[in-house]
């Protein structure tokens, strides 16, 4: 079993205060505030964060996949992007839209979105954010 860490510490309201986190593995950390999550400020997200989870993690399951079909890639592109919207008066992440890009000698476009659904629906993170968040995918082989 493996177990992933992460810290974070929020000081002051919600609007003027700010927060910070930080990677269990030290590997990456940073600042978020109100204005950064909810108004396009710069500066990261909780939900930014999810993004680079979920497209981490599709690419990763995806180029398995392909080397266990004895397809192996030479890359995978992943883009996720994280909607968050009122949903029922509550902020919610509602949304997320996963564009992959691959180039996988001897494989045409209908095997790689089939390959890239299946990734999709198995995914470490799309199974637990499954049932609660709508997936959008557009795969492209280049």
């Amino acid at each position: 079993m493996t177990v992933s860490t992460a810290s974070a510490v929020w000081e002051g309201g919600l609007r003027t205060g700010k927060g910070r986190f930080n990677a269990g593995s030290n590997a990456f950390q940073g600042a978020y505030t109100f204005a950064t999550r909810f108004e396009g400020a710069v500066g990261t997200t909780p939900e930014e964060l999810m993004a680079a989870a979920h497209a981490s993690c599709l690419a990763m399951a995806l180029s398995a996949d392909l080397e266990k079909a004895g397809t192996p890639p030479t890359r995978i592109a992943t883009k996720a992007s994280c909607v968050v919207e009122p949903v029922g008066g509550k902020q919610t992440v509602s949304t997320m839209r996963l564009e992959v890009r691959g180039k996988v000698p001897g494989m045409d476009q209908a095997a790689f979105q089939k390959a890239a659904e299946g990734a999709k629906a198995n995914c470490p993170v799309s199974r637990a954010l499954m049932n609660n968040v709508a997936f959008e995918l557009d795969a492209l082989l280049e």
